[in-house]
């Protein structure tokens, strides 16, 4: 019965370091990207490389 104790304390402390450092990249602006990589593939874009 001990073990589970164990268990389930240290399932916590580590599902803690998880939402402390989901609430911390949150407030450091990890996700503020608000056009990523995956939606650009969408829309026809002109680049320009220099050549006509």
């Amino acid at each position: 019965m001990s073990v589970i104790i164990l268990l389930l304390s240290v399932s916590l402390l580590v599902a803690l370091g998880f939402l402390i450092a989901f609430i911390w990249s949150v407030k450091n602006g990890q996700f503020e990207d608000s056009f990523s990589p995956a939606h650009r593939i969408l829309f026809d874009e002109k680049k320009d490389n220099g050549k006509e």
